[in-house]
């Protein structure tokens, strides 16, 4: 049995998923837009997470962290620090809301959760949306 709850558990670490010692799920969503979502240029982002707290950039407070989107771009590995350019949208100030202005076209949104020195918390607090700007 101890064997079958291991590999189990791997799958699910190695799919990016993360749980809470209660079952319940851990990580970073996406609540507006959703994957698949045809957009404006104007598009409304609303970010959540479940199993840590959000707390601004500059404090290391256990347990929390607060959010970055990369757009065009995939999830930073754990451990690295998130860039801060033009493709690396940062939320230092805690914000859980926020409006991008994207071009027409395809666009590829990771939600990625990072501690308050931007040190990436990894894929399994990541998401990655697919959107369509008109």
């Amino acid at each position: 049995m101890k064997k079958i709850l291991g590999i189990v558990l791997g799958c699910l670490l190695f799919s990016g998923v993360a749980w809470a010692h209660d079952g319940e799920y851990q990580g970073v969503h996406f609540v507006k837009p959703q994957d698949g979502a045809v957009v404006s240029s104007d598009v409304d982002v609303v970010m959540a997470v479940r199993g840590m707290g959000i707390h601004k950039a500059g404090d290391l407070v256990q347990g929390t962290g607060h959010f970055h989107i990369i757009v065009d771009g995939g999830f930073v590995p754990e451990g690295e620090v998130v860039a801060k350019d033009i493709t690396h949208i940062h939320f230092g100030k805690g914000q859980v809301e926020a409006t991008l202005k994207l071009p027409k076209g395809k666009h590829r949104l990771t939600l990625q959760l990072a501690d308050g020195h931007h040190v990436s918390y990894g894929k399994a607090w990541s998401q990655t949306i697919q959107i369509t700007v008109q």
